[in-house]
């Protein structure tokens, strides 16, 4: 079906996350109207507001990265001011005194000199782990930071002759933070993307960005005032269950709800994209993904407590019921939630099967042998959330859905949409940008 394009769209984006979000504001910014109708009744989709214990936390403890170039400049687009609204830190794995971990924290000089002098100072690595480290780095800029053929992250690794330090201190869990995919699973191809988007670019886009705000204040509130202030509105508490193709236009329906549109975003999460639409495309229809968790335990201390830095890496070790990745200090990024830790568990599917109570436990007693603090094994209070399907579960030669379908003036818009990104919201927001363009043209 093609539609005649006029030069203002009467556009609907289904889904109010962040790439329904990005593509509202792109469409909105290039004079279209635009629908953002959102099932929830907070945008954000999987990463977005919670409140707990009086507290505006997330659904998922995130770091940004200086190379979210699109998320940045999207924040810029709405009126946020991105450096007010984070934390900026130079790229770093720093863990306790008192761990077997190690000590990496890049230098202000521009790139590739702040990798080098931060693995010239590290502490805790052997001269054969620095030169493997090096080695691995000049080998990944000389292959363009691609293979011919994907392959396993770990088999990435046992190729270019990194040591076992290397892999648990810093591959391991930059891999499961970045693609939420353990190494053995996820694709040496998109990591490798993100590494030269990262420690192989500019020097500031190898910064860790701590947002400051609430992951929905961080942008979705601000896309949503946007979004209306150009004449366009949003539909909170709508679940959208049909799309019908019209010779008008295409009409969708759900509870109390039905409109027509010159052009529909789809924005939502895979398993429902694929239901929407199940009568029009059979190959998203029938796509296969599988998914992972990320469970995120706040611990609540007296307000006096503090770490020395604003996060540090933790070792975690099913075996030892330690699961906890990285653990954050909420205080340096709110002084209203001053003793409050965050402690974030990537690939968590197996962790997300414990009682509640029994992993709160099991992470405070491993903040307590971390840090060599006994008080830490007794929190105020905690909690536990989990994101049953936070990502998909990124492996080699995944085959992702394109954001064009079959239909025109239907589009996909979403973190599991075709990239060389992993499932963040920086692929979020990218998508987003791409199904409002394709829209547009």
């Amino acid at each position: 079906m093609s539609l005649r394009r006029p030069s203002s769209r009467n556009v609907a984006v289904i889904g109010a996350g962040w790439a329904g979000c990005a593509a509202a504001v792109e469409c909105a910014s290039k004079g279209h109207t635009v629908t953002l109708i959102e099932a929830a009744r907070i945008a954000g989709g999987r990463a977005r507001r919670i409140t707990q214990h009086g507290n505006h936390l997330d659904n998922g403890q995130h770091i940004l990265l200086g190379a979210y170039s699109e998320t940045i400049r999207l924040m810029r687009v709405v009126g946020l001011k991105p450096s007010e609204l984070m934390l900026r830190l130079p790229v770093q794995m720093r863990y306790t005194d008192t761990s077997k971990g190690i000590k990496f924290i890049a230098s202000l000089l521009p790139a590739p000199l702040h990798i080098l002098s931060a693995l010239i100072t590290s502490q805790g690595l052997s001269w054969s782990d620095k030169l493997a480290l090096a080695q691995f780095s000049s080998a990944a800029r000389w292959m363009g930071w691609q293979l011919d053929h994907d392959s396993s992250v770990s088999e990435l690794l046992e190729r270019f002759n990194q040591t076992e330090k290397l892999i648990v201190c810093m591959w391991r869990p930059l891999c499961i933070a970045a693609l939420n995919t353990p190494p053995e699973r996820a694709s040496a191809n998109v990591f490798l993307s993100v590494l030269r988007d990262s420690l192989g670019a500019r020097r500031s886009a190898s910064d860790m960005l701590l947002p400051k705000q609430d992951l929905t204040a961080l942008f979705p509130e601000a896309a949503i005032a946007y979004i209306e202030s150009h004449g366009g509105k949003i539909e909170f508490g709508t679940r959208i269950k049909q799309i019908e193709r019209l010779t008008t236009g295409i009409k969708i329906t759900g509870d109390d709800y039905a409109s027509e549109f010159d052009a529909i975003v789809i924005a939502t999460p895979p398993w429902i994209t694929q239901d929407l639409m199940r009568e029009h495309d059979e190959s998203i229809a029938t796509h296969h993904f599988e998914y992972e968790a990320i469970t995120t335990c706040y611990l609540q201390y007296a307000k006096s407590t503090r770490l020395d830095h604003a996060f540090y890496a933790l070792l975690d070790e099913a075996n030892d019921n330690a699961w906890g990745q990285f653990v954050f200090d909420r205080g340096y990024l709110n002084p209203d939630q001053a003793g409050l830790f965050a402690v974030v568990i990537s690939a968590a599917n197996e962790a997300s099967k414990l009682d509640h109570s029994e992993l709160s436990l099991a992470v405070a007693n491993q903040l307590a042998t971390a840090f060599q603090q006994p008080a830490y094994a007794k929190p105020e209070w905690t909690s536990i959330i989990t994101e049953k399907r936070a990502t998909f579960t990124c492996t080699p030669n995944l085959d992702r859905l394109p954001n064009k379908t079959k239909i025109d003036n239907i589009v996909l818009a979403g973190d599991y949409t075709k990239s060389d990104y992993p499932a963040t919201l920086e692929s979020a927001v990218r998508s987003g940008v791409q199904a409002a363009r394709l829209i547009m043209n």
